[in-house]
């Protein structure tokens, strides 16, 4: 080869090679969005066709604002607390990993059971299977805590600890799974299946955005299930060494940061709780309850990609921003199903689906349930958290069940690091 086609292949070469190195390099960086998981492509469509479909659903009228654009969550909701409508959503039935998301269902299930002032003394059997890396409140075999004691562990720190304990009070494990899925199924929680209470990861254990919300609108019902979760820090009883006299006591602080505000989360005005979540499977989960100027809202967000941090709290926060701005400025794209008793002379088919929201209650029904369930409504006491009043208005965060509410069911519902991080 003359030395002037050598030089051409040379210049041809130093020009080409780049070119053709970097379309591999390019291909494998294109978008990160393409890695994560998709949604099925067919999903539940309870409470609506809408929210069967993979993707946002929105339906924006005249003046309302469009959605937040820093929303990375694999699945989300907005919804109504009080109407149950729901404003907008994100692969809302689609099932993921819940992490302490699920302590909701637990606590829904187990709350009426035990009396608050029961006492009960710690055994090693209580503690025994507790995951690797699980959040702890810090009981201690051979000591004896109240049964308001240990709620304040689920609630507060999310504590394993304390839901092995009552687990075990509910005649173990096989019992309590049993418990939560026929309360998820009472519920119409239809994409949520507990293998594990605590919600630590377990092969099969699933939820969604659309069941997290529907349960956390049951729980706040609950007078104690909602002063729990608005409860931002407590006293905890300490370990009584053998005979000592006096138990000391220790703080513990909400783990949910948009209550108590923490590492660079501010509070978020008018929040009342719910709870919060992060497993290596689940990534971050968060449901929150918050009200402003007379609307309640629920915000359920799961497993954000976002590198921003904190990124569950923050896109919860944006999201409940939204949908004060956009309350009766959209169409709604769906509903939260009510639970099963709540449906008066209806039968369930024998698939195991359930009819259209509504369809078996006449409007007066709905009407005259709506104004007792109002008279009954939900008072939380405030709390100061992190020098900052929540204010809620009137004092009183209301969430009322708009649904035909048989009188049976009624006397029947009487009544981190972060946390529980599965390495």
């Amino acid at each position: 080869m003359s030395a002037s086609k050598k030089a051409a292949w040379a210049v041809a070469a130093a020009v080409l090679l780049p070119l053709v190195v970097a379309v591999p390099a390019h291909a494998d960086t294109k978008d990160e969005k393409d890695k994560q998981p998709k949604p099925p492509a067919t999903m539940s469509s309870l409470g609506g066709p809408l929210l069967g479909n993979p993707g946002t659903q929105v339906k924006l009228g005249p003046g309302a604002p469009v959605l937040p654009k820093d929303l990375s969550g694999r699945a989300w909701i907005v919804a109504d607390a009080e109407s149950g409508q729901v404003l907008a959503a994100h692969n809302a039935h689609w099932p993921l990993a819940p992490a302490s998301t699920l302590k909701m269902l637990f606590a829904d299930t187990l709350l009426p059971k035990f009396p608050k002032t029961q006492n009960h003394l710690v055994t090693n059997a209580d503690l025994a299977g507790i995951g690797a890396g699980s959040s702890l409140v810090g009981l201690k075999e051979k000591q004896t805590y109240s049964v308001h004691d240990l709620w304040l562990g689920v609630f507060l720190r999310s504590g394993n600890d304390a839901v092995h304990v009552l687990t075990n009070m509910n005649n173990g494990l096989r019992q309590t799974v049993k418990d939560m899925n026929a309360r998820a199924r009472e519920l119409q929680a239809l994409d949520t299946q507990v293998v594990s209470p605590d919600g630590y990861d377990a092969p099969g254990q699933v939820s969604s955005a659309y069941d997290l919300t529907l349960i956390a609108r049951s729980g706040m019902q609950n007078p104690d299930f909602r002063a729990y979760a608005a409860t931002p820090r407590a006293a905890f009883p300490g370990e009584l060494k053998p005979g000592g006299k006096k138990r000391e006591t220790f703080e513990i602080q909400n783990t949910n940061r948009l209550l108590t505000g923490d590492f660079g989360v501010a509070p978020y005005q008018g929040i009342a709780g719910v709870k919060n979540g992060n497993t290596t499977h689940a990534g971050a989960t968060f449901t929150g309850v918050a009200e402003r100027n007379g609307k309640v809202l629920l915000v359920t967000v799961m497993n954000p990609s976002s590198k921003e941090q904190h990124a569950v709290y923050r896109e919860t926060a944006r999201l409940l921003d939204w949908g004060f701005a956009a309350a009766g400025k959209v169409t709604p794209v769906g509903e939260l199903v009510p639970p099963l008793s709540a449906r008066t002379g209806t039968t369930v088919p024998a698939d195991g689906s359930a009819p259209a929201p509504g369809k078996n209650a006449t409007a007066d029904t709905v009407r005259a349930a709506a104004t007792d369930e109002k008279s009954g409504g939900v008072g939380i006491a405030l709390a100061v958290a992190g020098g900052v009043l929540v204010l809620l208005a009137g004092a009183v965060f209301l969430v009322n069940r708009r649904w035909p509410l048989s009188a049976s069911a009624g006397r029947r519902r009487r009544s981190e690091p972060d946390p529980d991080v599965n390495p």
